[in-house]
């Protein structure tokens, strides 16, 4: 009980952006339409500063709106500029300039971008550029002000696009109610159809937050409107399942996903591999490592593997798997999140491996991909003593401290 009871607490207290099991999903939109519009400049303060272009290399549109380094310095102004130069803008290029300023955080300017845009071409906006404007404006000016945004759509606007994109701020911002009711909303709208990114949406927020036992409702919804799961669904599935240990209904979902017409020949491969690793506490080819190993191609977002297996066999007890399992993530071309580290770093902490837990921490501050993450160790520790596993939480707090690892003001 005290190990079930630690990974609901760890699924609560450890979860991070990077791991969010999480949907990456990030849509695109808004509406002209909305009665009380939402200008980008007045996050900074509603002052346009026009921007100094001479003496630069390239002079092109893109270029000149990466010049503007300060988020109070205006893509408006840069836009109103190059059109009063006689050039000419393409929604396309607007939108690539929009998704590029958003790759690298800078969603005021993005934002400035996508305002532009529904002000002079309005009647080239697709529903996946009003979902833009939503994810957006959450960003600039918060959750109220984006739902605010949402509401003052154009009924024809409210389409499967924007509501999912309200739904992914709701759980990107950990709004349990708020995102419950828009999905209850959701689900009672028959004009839409909504596919499996929506359900995967508010699965990942209850995993988020530590509520696995709504996982299963919200997939009973989604087989009554006969939606087909995506890889992803399965991940999310799954790592419900293995959060409580409900070994049965593993196995019924890994054999649901064996028939699904959409599984790929290297997908059943893993499938074969990983009920291996469920029904035995050993693989019984000795050729065969692990599944995670064995499918190096599979994508990031198709990796179910670890999570839920990392977990089960702290279950069992199978120290051995869990070496296994790292080895072949740590040999695998994807980068490693924060959440791989804290995985098979509570696992071996949970087993008493304090040596293999030592060695996951040096492989995580010398790792040249992702940034030793000090806030999630005191996390670990803090979850630890909330379900009264002190010793083990001690242990690991002597552990960081021999490791110089610096921990928040709270463990201490």
């Amino acid at each position: 009980m005290a190990t079930r009871s630690l990974f609901h607490t760890l699924r609560c207290r450890l979860t991070n952006n990077n791991g969010a099991v999480g949907s990456n999903f990030i849509r695109n939109a808004e509406s002209s339409r909305f009665s009380k519009p939402y200008s980008a400049d007045a996050a900074i303060g509603g002052s346009l500063v026009d921007e100094s272009l001479e003496s630069e290399e390239k002079d092109d549109l893109r270029s000149r709106i990466f010049r503007l380094r300060l988020p109070k310095r205006s893509a408006t102004t840069v836009l109103e500029k190059w059109v009063g130069e006689g050039n000419q803008i393409t929604v396309n290029e607007l939108r690539d300039i929009s998704k590029e300023l958003r790759r690298t955080r800078r969603y005021k300017h993005a934002l400035e971008v996508t305002e532009w845009m529904v002000q002079n071409e309005e009647s080239k906006i697709s529903d996946a550029d009003y979902a833009s404007r939503i994810d957006l404006i959450s960003k600039v000016f918060g959750i109220d002000a984006a739902e605010r945004y949402f509401e003052g759509l154009h009924i024809d606007s409210k389409t499967t696009e924007t509501y999912t994109s309200l739904l992914h701020a709701y759980a990107g911002s950990k709004q349990t109610e708020r995102a419950e009711a828009l999905f209850r909303r959701i689900i009672e709208t028959d004009s839409l159809n909504f596919g499996a990114i929506t359900y995967n949406e508010m699965m990942t927020l209850y995993m988020s937050v530590g509520q696995v036992e709504k996982v299963p409702a919200v997939i009973q919804v989604l087989k009554h409107k006969k939606v087909s799961p995506d890889i992803f669904t399965y991940n999310l599935w799954l790592s419900s399942c293995a959060a409580t240990f409900n070994i049965d209904e593993l196995k019924m979902i890994l054999e649901e996903m064996r028939h699904d017409a959409n599984s790929s020949e290297g997908w059943v491969r893993y499938i074969d591999l990983t009920s291996i690793y469920i029904n035995s506490s050993r693989l019984t080819n000795a050729e065969s490592t692990s599944p995670v190993e064995a499918e190096k191609s599979i994508s990031q977002r198709e990796w179910v593997t670890y999570d839920f297996l990392v977990i089960l066999h702290t279950g069992l007890g199978n120290k051995d798997m869990i070496d296994q399992i790292w080895k072949s993530l740590r040999n695998t071309n994807q980068k490693l999140s924060s959440r791989s580290y804290i995985c098979v770093l509570s696992s071996y902490l949970m087993l008493g491996q304090l040596r293999e837990a030592g060695e996951v921490i040096d492989q995580w501050k010398d790792s040249k991909k992702t940034d030793f993450d000090s806030s999630a160790c005191s996390r670990i520790v803090n979850a630890f003593r909330d379900v009264g596993l002190e010793e083990k939480a001690s242990d690991f707090h002597l552990l960081l401290v021999q490791k110089k690892c610096s921990l928040e003001t709270e463990v201490s």
